[in-house]
């Protein structure tokens, strides 16, 4: 099959699709889909950044717990308490296995409590450690606290450095 190169704008009612076929069995696979909703379902990419991020599922920790690499990785948090809130990650090997995280994996996770009443605080678990940012600063990248009402949003970057440990910094 040959390849085509565009020098303007590819344009398609119907969205695209990027397709595999095996070399054996003829077999058409689709690798990912590209239109109003985009889904991948077999990324070997590298090197990729989101920067649209929508959290079609998001996670009510309501009270003082160790959130659930589950939770985690949905990638947001809320939390509506009247009470002060501490909310322990996962340890690095659940995050890690949860994510098949290997050395390089990253993910923002956010936590909202905007419609909260008190202060919720973020605790890292073994395997989590501040960055270094985060230890320099605890003012602005190590402040794990979100305060409760309008300003109550925070984004957090969980970076591997292996397939078990995360280092944890405040990016917003």
């Amino acid at each position: 099959m040959s390849n085509t190169t565009f020098s303007g704008p590819v344009r398609s009612e119907n969205g695209f699709q990027d397709i595999s076929v095996s070399a054996t069995t003829g077999a058409v696979t689709v690798d990912a889909t590209f239109g109003a909703t985009t889904s991948v379902t077999n990324l070997t990419t590298t090197n990729l950044v989101f920067t649209d991020q929508n959290h079609p599922t998001t996670v009510a920790i309501n009270a003082t717990a160790t959130a659930t690499a589950a939770q985690v990785i949905t990638g947001y948090i809320t939390s509506t308490s009247a009470a002060a809130t501490v909310i322990t990650l996962p340890t690095g090997t659940l995050l890690g296995a949860a994510l098949s995280a290997t050395a390089g994996t990253v993910m923002d996770l956010y936590v909202d409590n905007t419609a909260g009443a008190s202060t919720v605080t973020i605790a890292v678990a073994t395997n989590g450690i501040l960055s270094s940012a985060a230890a320099d600063t605890p003012g602005s990248f190590g402040d794990l606290t979100i305060a409760a009402g309008a300003t109550g949003l925070a984004r957090f970057t969980i970076m591997f450095s292996s397939a078990t440990a995360y280092v944890f910094t405040r990016t917003a």
